[in-house]
């Protein structure tokens, strides 16, 4: 897939834009200033895919808790401000990788200048954040209310303000909660702007509405080459952001790794629990290194041909159930065991395993 090319920016060990992948993050949902929670979140994130994480920092004292968080980490840490200058500030100075401001909402050019200054001192970048609740009221009349033109005029307003002061080690974030305004946002953007672009659909939802909003705007987005790196927005666990990002890279043929599990539709042919089955399925693959791909299917009449494409899979039927491997049968086991047989399979998986 083209990717369109923009500057490449270097988030503490993480570089994106340029040819570099397109990065997953998320935001912790812990107090910042309870170092140890924040950063025990920041583990499990890791070790689910996350590869940039932002904290919020709406005290001097979470500012200052970013040191120890840093300690006990091993992804880049963004610092998220919103109102008071100072903070971004003593972001910086207690080893936040990025800052994420509005300047908008910083106050005075004055105290712009001194959050830049200070990122040009420590070479920290700035995500020139935007999103469509936040636009300036000489922007809503102009437009006639909240447009994507407004949207990116804001952004690129901002962004000029930040380069006359001397700096361009920036990444642009341009949101909204309206799926198609947001890609239409992001398609002017793209043609605009030569910074990197963090790509989400902000206050998205659920995880059932959210999931579905993300993933529509971000793959259409992310189809057209515009976005660099991306967070799914969601109200509930961060753990659910990385599951959905990573899948939704996948889809798009931008990021190879991991089983991917695939499982029919439910029908009056099906024996078995097949949703339990398949969610089950899912989390014993978890943990598992392999870039292949998984079916689950319910039942024996089609589950060998559904299973085809897949490099394993497993079909059930009435108290039994089949293992097949690129769409024959090799194996017919209890229906109590055809998780454990699967997950043997995978373990002991090698490149002539499929053939």
């Amino acid at each position: 897939m083209h990717r369109n090319k923009t500057k490449e920016i270097s988030i503490g060990s993480v570089k994106i834009g340029g040819e570099n992948p397109v990065a997953i993050q998320s935001m912790t949902n812990t107090k910042t200033e309870d170092a140890e929670a924040t950063a025990a979140q920041i583990l499990k994130l890791e070790a689910a895919g996350c590869e940039i994480i932002r904290c919020a920092v709406p005290t001097m004292e979470a500012a200052e808790a970013l040191k120890g968080i840093k300690k006990q980490i091993h992804i880049p840490l963004v610092a998220d401000i919103h109102f008071d200058y100072r903070l971004a500030i003593a972001a910086i100075e207690n080893g936040a990788d990025k800052i994420r401001i509005n300047p908008g909402n910083i106050g005075s050019e004055e105290k712009v200048k001194a959050v830049v200054d200070k990122a040009k001192e420590y070479n920290v970048p700035i995500r020139v954040g935007v999103n469509s609740g936040s636009l300036e009221k000489h922007l809503l009349e102009k437009y006639g209310g909240v447009t994507a033109d407004g949207i990116v005029e804001s952004a690129l307003d901002k962004v000029r303000m930040i380069e006359d002061m001397g700096y361009d080690n920036l990444v642009v974030s341009i949101k909204s909660s309206d799926v198609l305004m947001c890609v239409k946002a992001h398609e002017l953007i793209a043609e605009k702007c030569s910074y990197p672009l963090h790509v989400g659909i902000t206050e998205s939802g659920t995880v059932y509405s959210g999931n579905v909003k993300s993933s529509v705007g971000l793959g259409i987005i992310l189809y057209e080459g515009i976005g660099n790196t991306i967070r799914v927005s969601l109200t509930g666990d961060p753990l659910e952001e990385i599951r959905t990002a990573k899948l939704i890279l996948k889809a798009l043929g931008l990021r190879k790794g991991g089983i991917e599990v695939v499982s029919c539709p439910t029908c009056g042919r099906t024996k078995i629990d097949l949703i339990g089955l398949a969610n089950e399925v899912e989390k014993t693959v978890a943990d598992i290194p392999l870039d292949i791909k998984v079916a689950v299917m319910g039942c024996v009449v089609n589950g060998p041909g559904e299973a085809r494409e897949a490099d394993i899979g497993i079909a059930g039927g009435i108290g039994e159930g089949l293992l097949i491997k690129k769409g024959e049968i090799v194996k017919k086991v209890k229906e109590e065991e055809l998780l454990d047989t699967l997950r043997e399979e995978l373990l002991n998986w090698n490149d002539n395993s499929g053939k």
